[in-house]
């Protein structure tokens, strides 16, 4: 038998840390290592594989779209990439009308410093602590987590951090140089934070007020995840740009900021090799498809719901609080979360950390309420003891 575990770490550049399991297939909620062991991932390959592992209508898209073209660069339009701007844009607020599309998440944020900055002529941002927006140099200086943040000082200029949920210390922060303000409206790495309704809708107002560009990150919050189509519709707030990417291609590498007309042109100012590719576009067209053909914003929801409902009148030793917004869901944890995560993957559930105490799930939203049962079940387990 091929040992594939010994094969990549003699090869694979050291970034990140791994589990002892080698994944080779999947198919919706459920994953199998090389081993034929079977696991029910509430990872999702973090947030993205929301329509479900090797999605029948994504896959076939791919299929039939590698089979016509595969790249075609921004300089040139595209029947993929147009019908995918305008599904994406049709489940946007009414004034985000413009797309940028990139590869990832962190390029969509780096993307949307840089409008900022040209759009205002200002040169600093506010970010939230406990928040994170990606690892390249840009996005890293908007993301709090100082392990990630200090070996790679100095960063850009500018960038300054205050509480989450407290706008007081954000209006403090706001100065003359200040182009933007960039927020999670439910922090996912940060331990699944929730906006504060009030707050938010502050933060809208004084960005108004300061000619500031609200820069609201939805790339693990975005696609259904929380119930709505974005979290921020929760709050009935708009942002000028709102970044993307995770779940937007299905599985597929695709990342996008969509903004309002506020946002200056960058025409001859930023650009992307292979962001938009029709390859992506296509994926990103069948994955928005079937969440809307398939209402998986409301899936996901009621399942949230059901889900977090197993967990009343049971006494669970380990755990601090319960938080969720549809199924982005954070079990906050008295001790650290390793272990248990540990324990769980025995039992054959996927689990990530979101800090170190805090257990976070993102399963797919298409995960079946048998497998939600087994999941409640085995977190019960190794909860209780």
């Amino acid at each position: 038998m091929i040992n594939y575990k010994e094969i990549q770490d003699k090869y694979e550049f050291e970034v990140y840390p791994k589990r002892d399991i080698c994944i080779i297939k999947g198919k919706d909620a459920k994953l199998w290592d090389d081993k034929g062991n079977e696991y029910i991932d509430c990872i999702a390959g973090i947030g993205v594989a929301s329509v479900g592992h090797s999605n029948t209508e994504v896959a076939d898209a791919i299929a039939e779209q590698a089979h016509t073209l595969i790249t075609c660069p921004g300089v040139f339009y595209n029947d993929k990439r147009a019908q995918f701007m305008e599904k994406l844009v049709s489940l946007t607020s009414p004034e985000l009308t413009k797309v940028f599309m990139t590869n990832s998440g962190t390029e969509a944020v780096e993307g949307a410093l840089k409008a900022a900055r040209l759009t205002t002529g200002k040169t600093d941002f506010i970010a939230a602590m406990k928040g994170f927006h990606g690892r390249s140099m840009g996005a890293l200086s908007a993301t709090f987590k100082k392990t990630y943040r200090e070996p790679f000082n100095p960063l850009v200029p500018g960038f300054s951090f205050v509480p989450f949920n407290n706008f007081e210390k954000m209006a403090e922060a706001v100065t003359d140089k200040t182009a933007g303000i960039i927020i999670e409206p439910v922090q996912g790495e940060g331990g699944i934070n929730i906006a504060n309704n009030e707050y938010i809708k502050n933060v809208r107002r004084l960005c108004n007020q300061k000619n500031i560009i609200f820069i609201l990150d939805e790339i693990q919050s975005g696609f259904c995840r929380t119930g709505k189509m974005f979290a921020h519709q929760h709050f009935d707030v708009k942002p000028d740009i709102l970044t993307l990417a995770k779940a937007i291609g299905g599985g597929f590498p695709l990342g996008a900021f969509v903004c309002n007309n506020k946002i200056a042109s960058m025409l001859g100012k930023h650009g992307t090799t292979f962001g938009g590719n029709p390859l992506a576009s296509a994926a990103g067209f069948a994955a928005l498809k079937f969440m809307t053909d398939n209402n998986l914003a409301e899936m996901a929801r009621e399942k949230g719901k059901y889900f977090v409902s197993k967990f009343k009148n049971i006494e669970l030793t380990k755990v601090r609080e319960i938080r969720h917004l549809g199924l982005m869901i954070g079990i906050e944890l008295k001790q650290k979360v390793k272990p248990i995560l540990e324990e769980l993957m025995k039992e054959g559930i996927l689990a990530l950390p979101a800090g170190t105490t805090v257990l976070r799930l993102l399963p797919p939203l298409v995960i079946g309420y048998d497998e939600l049962d087994i999941v409640a079940e085995k977190l019960i387990k190794v909860l209780k003891d």
